[in-house]
């Protein structure tokens, strides 16, 4: 049977769209960065433990003492573990989305209910979307909006409306027909019955749907932190690609702490703004006895008199706080960096972060798998990444995106990939060797990620070269399990064959051989480069300059790679800051202080990529 080009379609669609309504994504991205931006002014404004309070008087209100005091206790938690920034952020994000949500799907579900031809319409569009896999929206969500909170919040809308539409639809319909009648009979107009009669008794049900939106966007939160969101999705992401089981635990922890929170206060206020729900709220309280001090609540007008005076303390402190200002020639201009989580990208990454902000600047960081890192910074979100592999491991995305980005040269030469395999595997010397072994490997070569360069040759060349494909698969993953991997079947005395690349601090922990190669498939090796964005030299001429004249040799690539290590998950800069005091001066060396740079601030896109 003929192959339907589905996914071409697909493509040339997402590519007419890109290029002929350009201004219509432009403008969806001013509004839903706007809107972000606002929510998160407002919800990050307060000190964390006043905020806490804040919301746990909102608990009181709702549901009683004790979902006042959880409530504290909980944020008070996530305050604890140094998670609280990212929560805000992730609470951001799925307020926006939620409006966006509810103030489009809760109409859509009333012309569904009043109208069978429409809901009948609309039932395969939101299976479609509701059962996509959601990373797919992020690929044309990075083409239309960029790195950053609007394509997590679109393809949150998408992923989360159904619900809503549905619930809303079903709410509706379900409204006794008798009662609609009798209002139809005494006169009353149908928009007097729809808002007086149906949405009233079908409000519980609505609410339900609202909850499901809520949970569904909690959902995405992961996901968003894959395309620059921030939040909480990029402290789990983060622990994901590093393998970092505290780092994981805690963020997955301030994800449920939220989730609990958002779900226990939108299923209480049905009970405060429904009319079934206040009679089944006074039975509930009439049942309790001599409990009922747990479940008394504050009147409207007390509660929200609490929440003012907390907001103004908030308000007063955020007005009277210190600002510290900026040192250096900087002026704060914002500076983008961003890198693939591999340990050379990662250490000089926050290697730049620690020289500009000493320079005055204000750099912001943001870990990428390298297919998102490269559309980024072409289409303007990122300024710089430190860790291009050129020409062979990055030469597809170099091929691509090219014209969209500068060369702002190779600060290390030169590095190598390969297949590694532990010394104690005995006649293993080169990739010939491989053949007709699979079985003692288990049939396959575990890799890192599956948008990484190496992968792409690995797959593309190296295993059809020496005739490898019909024994081994490869194991996608990433750097972080690869290596966890390896550390696993080291420790057991087992073989494995990884993906690997020099310079690596695994060569100095492990017992490895790098397996050569004679037919050069992988090529003949890399030279690291520092890419910006097209314009960024011209709009930041001394970053550039430092830049350029930025070189490390392996000694000290390696010894910075082991403190940003030791530093652990979270604290690189620390590490970068403890190596930089065992080698002082080089501060001054790799941006020598001079005449304050005169380079405009930054003008990409996406203005400004750490919200």
């Amino acid at each position: 049977m003929p192959r339907i080009q589905v996914g071409s379609w697909a493509n040339d669609a997402v590519n007419w769209l890109r290029d002929n309504l350009d201004w219509l994504f432009s403008c969806v991205t001013t509004v839903l960065n706007g809107l972000y931006d606002a929510i998160h002014s407002v919800l990050a404004a307060p000190a964390p433990l006043l905020l806490a309070g804040i919301l746990a008087v909102l608990a009181w209100w709702l549901r009683g003492l004790p979902a006042a005091v959880l409530t504290f206790l909980g944020f008070a938690l996530i305050d604890s573990m140094q998670q609280w920034g990212p929560t805000i952020e992730s609470l951001s994000l799925v307020l926006v989305a939620c409006l966006i949500t509810v103030a489009v799907a809760v109409p859509l579900g009333i012309w569904a209910a009043r109208s069978r031809v429409v809901g009948g319409a609309l039932r395969p569009v939101l299976d479609l979307m509701q059962t996509m896999p959601a990373m797919v929206y992020l690929i044309p969500g990075i083409l239309f909006f960029g790195l950053g909170v609007v394509p997590g919040i679109v393809a949150t809308i998408v992923f989360s409306m159904p619900p809503a539409v549905r619930m809303t639809e079903l709410g509706i319909r379900q409204v006794d027909e008798e009662l609609v009648e009798a209002a139809e009979a005494f006169g009353t107009h149908p928009r007097r019955t729809l808002f007086r009669v149906q949405l009233p008794l079908a409000l519980p049900t609505i609410m339900a749907g609202i909850n499901q939106v809520i949970m569904l966007a909690l959902s995405m939160v992961v996901i968003a932190g894959m395309v620059g969101g921030g939040g909480l999705g990029s402290s789990v992401y983060n622990a994901i690609s590093s393998v970092n089981v505290a780092l994981g635990a805690e963020a997955g922890l301030a994800v449920v702490i939220l989730a609990m929170y958002l779900d226990r206060m939108t299923g209480a206020l049905n009970q405060r703004v429904s009319p079934l729900g206040r009679r089944a709220l006074a039975k509930a309280q009439a049942s309790l006895g001599g409990l009922k001090f747990l479940r008394w609540r504050p009147a409207t007008s007390m509660a929200m008199a609490g929440v003012v005076v907390l907001a103004l303390i908030a308000g007063g402190m955020s007005v009277f706080a210190k600002d510290g200002g900026t040192a250096g020639g900087g002026s704060g201009r914002p500076i983008r960096l961003g890198y693939v989580n591999w340990d050379e990208g990662k250490a000089t990454t926050y290697l730049w972060k620690e020289i500009l902000e000493q320079r005055g600047y204000r750099p912001q960081v943001q870990a990428l798998e390298a297919g998102p890192l490269f559309a980024g910074q072409a289409q303007g979100d990122l300024d710089v990444q430190t860790n291009a592999w050129l020409p062979t491991t990055h030469a597809s995305y170099w091929e691509k995106y090219q014209n969209q980005l500068e060369d702002l040269g190779a600060w290390y030469d030169k590095t190598s990939l390969e297949i590694a395999v532990p010394s104690y595997v005995k006649d293993v010397k080169t990739l010939d060797d491989l053949k007709g072994r699979a079985a003692e490997f288990g049939g396959r070569i575990t890799g890192i990620e599956p948008g990484a360069g190496e992968m792409k040759i690995l797959k593309d060349k190296v295993l059809g070269d020496y005739g490898l494909g019909g024994e081994y698969s490869v194991q996608e993953s990433s750097t972080a399990s690869m290596l966890s991997e390896l550390d696993r079947a080291v420790h057991q005395k087992k073989p494995i064959a990884v993906t690997l690349w020099s310079p690596h601090w695994a060569y100095d922990k492990y017992p490895l051989t790098k397996l050569k190669d004679p037919k050069g498939s992988f090529g003949s090796g890399d030279s690291l480069h520092l890419l910006g964005r097209k314009g960024f030299a011209q709009d930041e001429p001394e970053v550039a300059r430092w830049m350029k004249n930025f070189h490390l040799d392996e000694k000290q690539l390696t010894s910075l790679e082991n403190e940003v290590k030791t530093a652990g998950e979270g604290h690189e800069q620390d590490g970068v800051r403890a190596w930089l005091k065992k080698n002082p001066g080089l501060v001054d060396t790799f941006a020598p202080a001079g005449k304050a740079p005169s380079g405009k601030a930054s003008s990409a896109k996406g203005k400004d990529a750490g919200k």
